[in-house]
């Protein structure tokens, strides 16, 4: 399209002599129509043509080519946008509504799609984006296809990105009356102590119930028979979580749904809460002394998160006698408060080449038995008193011990193994210098054991038991048939993770729940659930992924290693996920926080944009009644109606060329002066 656009001048000589010029010829045409000379307007007739023939003037004509403007359709496949089927009803509007743009003239639609994440709905960013290489001149406007939840505006500058006149219009997909109960963490723990409770704080939103007003919520722990709980409506309650055992306590927490509501994700929270310990208490007596004596004091010494009570026993309990105080070395040992008293307290008791001897009565020893089955911890470190007559295999602890000895001691030089169950047991697999070859150092000396119970993690010389580990009741054991492992420790041939073991040893018994070696584990991370399984048989083949909005997933285990297999699967949803195995082992974990952005809230809106639609001269529409008409406006009219939306029409244009044309072409101006010059001498001779 060409267009007429004004007219230039491109002086032949330099602009101040064509100025000096044309002063002189005023000034000698001015004189001569002063003095009333006869031709004196006819001799100026010549001067000027000279003049704008020098001066040089050109017809401007450009060629523009119409520049279309960009429109925007930004479309919420959000999570929130998934719940009853708003994303279809999000998918077929912005697909009618491009078909629609795509047949206006003059405008180029761009459609972006938009997930969430964690940070929420982020559609102004998107919608940014797609604009960023768009000038403000250009820009129709944007149509964002959402429920109205979106995340990503401020205030000010940072919540209107847009080019003022470029107006923001929402197609709001749902019902518009929709309402529903949302269940909110106001301050959740992240950790607690083992044995007591933690505190949360939630509220439950219920715009349909009066504030106060009690409510039956559901509130369960790694999967157990939920119990119920009684909350205010609309105000702050507190409720106790007990802390059972160390690791993750998985809590699910959920209100019952009511009639009428998008969805009950929101009704639904999950958490995870770390049991620590808070110190613990170990009891270690040792015996006949010994070049290792001090190896377990060390070991429990050097982990400030344990409280070590120890006492190495040389005298019975019950001897008095007269000597004097000041000349004695040994107290009495106070077995009553240590075996009756305060016995349930240790968290392990650790029994160090120890022998009877009439030191700890029988009564006090079934104390300990019953203390094991009750779910206390209790490790046997022996050595040649183990063989002798009135050992602790000859007494109460014997219903709970895995082994009792031949009576056979063996001495020489061997080197710890690996059994079968010690490839696969976390105490043992996996330790430095280990494996099916091992480079540790040797031992030099083993109580033979006939093993009962349990299972045997080392073997030592011609395969016998070397450490047994068995559970007793609710409680745990450990037997170490051997009292050189000291050896390890003074890097002799070698030497070997002494203390590595030992504190995977120590941790096991008091249930560490990284080394238990029959568990099922999840994890979520990065929106990736990882399920991983460890066995001392064959683990399974497969697992079953539960979701939170409770789809089933079967999944493959991919081997890992001697009895480990595990398997890592797509984690969208927030929420609590469980994992069963076939023979129905359960674990559960907890993906993103309590109340996550997407599905806090799921009722559509469409306050949050109108800030955004008033600013830009948009607005709202519900899909439900129907998809609005759309229209082309220019600058300054208005862009929105009760069934139609505008689209600005900018009429912008490139210029792709440039004509110039000489006003007073060289023919034209030699006849004007030529001309001009005859009359005048024409006039001058009448």
């Amino acid at each position: 399209m060409d267009s007429f656009t004004g007219i230039i001048f491109a002086p032949v000589p330099p602009t101040p002599l064509l100025w000096a010029l044309l002063a002189l010829g005023l000034a000698i045409g001015g004189y001569a129509l002063a003095r009333r000379a006869r031709g004196s307007l006819l001799r100026c007739l010549p001067l000027a043509a000279l003049l704008l023939a020098l001066a040089n003037p050109q017809w401007v004509t450009e060629r523009r080519e119409p520049v279309d403007d960009v429109a925007v359709v930004v479309v919420d496949e959000s999570l929130s946008q998934k719940l009853g089927g708003r994303i279809e009803e999000a998918r077929g509007a912005a697909q009618s509504l491009k078909v629609t743009l795509d047949r206006v003239p003059g405008l180029e639609t761009r459609l972006v799609t938009v997930e969430g994440n964690a940070l929420g709905t982020r559609l102004a960013e998107a919608a940014q984006d797609a604009l960023i290489d768009v000038p403000r001149s250009r820009r129709a406007g944007v149509v964002m296809v959402t429920d109205g939840r979106v995340h990503d505006l401020g205030t000010g500058e940072d919540g209107m990105p847009f080019a003022p006149g470029a107006p923001v219009h929402a197609l709001l997909t749902g019902p518009k009356d929709a309402t529903g109960r949302l269940l909110v963490v106001n301050q959740a723990p992240t950790y607690g102590l083992v044995g007591r409770e933690a505190t949360l704080t939630v509220t439950l939103d219920d715009p349909e119930v009066e504030a106060g007003t009690p409510v039956f919520l559901s509130l369960s722990r790694d999967g157990e028979a939920p119990r119920e709980v009684v909350v205010p409506a609309n105000r702050p309650a507190a409720l106790a979580l007990p802390v059972d055992h160390a690791g993750a306590n998985v809590f699910d927490l959920s209100a019952p749904g009511r009639e009428g509501e998008v969805s009950t994700l929101n009704n639904r929270v999950a958490l995870s809460v770390n049991g620590v310990r808070d110190r613990l208490r170990v009891l270690l007596i040792s015996g006949q002394p010994h070049a290792g004596e001090r190896t377990w004091r060390n070991l429990l010494k050097a982990d400030p998160a344990v409280d070590l009570v120890h006492f190495t026993i040389l005298r019975p309990p019950l001897k008095e006698d007269l000597t004097p105080l000041s000349e004695l070395a040994l107290i009495a040992f106070p077995i009553q408060e240590l075996f009756e008293e305060k016995l349930s307290d240790f968290d392990l008791i650790v029994f160090d080449r120890y022998a009877r001897r009439g030191l700890v009565p029988e009564s006090y020893l079934a104390n300990v038995a019953d203390y094991v089955a009750r779910g206390g911890a209790l490790l046997l470190s022996v050595g040649p008193e183990y063989t002798e007559p009135y050992t602790l295999a000859d007494s109460a602890l014997a219903t709970v011990l895995p082994a009792t000895p031949t009576g056979a001691v063996n001495r020489g030089v061997f080197q710890p193994r690996l059994a079968k169950d010690g490839a696969r047991h976390p105490v043992t697999a996996d330790l430095p210098q280990g494996g099916e070859t091992p480079t540790w150092g040797p031992w030099l000396r083993q109580i033979a054991l006939d093993q009962s119970r349990g299972h045997t993690l080392l073997t030592g010389l011609n395969g016998l038991p070397l450490l047994t580990l068995d559970r007793v009741g609710e409680g745990r054991v450990a037997l170490l048939a051997s009292d050189t492992i000291w050896l390890w420790s003074k890097g002799w041939r070698g030497g070997g993770p002494q203390g590595e073991l030992l504190r995977r040893l120590a941790h096991w018994l008091m249930k560490e729940p990284e080394l238990e070696e029959e568990s099922l584990r999840a994890q979520v991370e990065d929106d990736r659930i990882t399920a991983s399984v460890r066995t001392l048989g064959d683990p399974p083949t497969q697992v079953t992924v539960t979701a939170p909005d409770g789809t089933d997933r079967t999944a493959r285990l991919g081997v890992q290693g001697p009895g480990r297999a595990g398997v890592t699967l797509p984690a969208p949803l927030p929420g609590l996920y469980t994992v069963t195995t076939p023979d129905g082992k359960r674990t559960f974990t907890v993906s993103g926080p309590p109340n996550p952005l997407e599905t806090t809230r799921l009722s559509p809106t469409a306050e949050i944009l109108a800030p955004l639609m008033k600013a830009t001269g948009g607005g709202a529409h519900w899909l439900s009644d129907g998809l609005p008409a759309v229209r082309r406006t220019k600058p300054g009219q208005s862009t929105d109606g009760s069934d139609w939306i505008g689209l600005r029409a900018n009429g912008e244009h490139v210029v792709s060329g440039v004509t110039l044309t000489p006003v007073l072409p060289l023919p034209l101006a030699l006849t004007l002066i030529l001309g001009g010059l005859a009359l005048a001498w024409w006039r001058e001779g009448r």
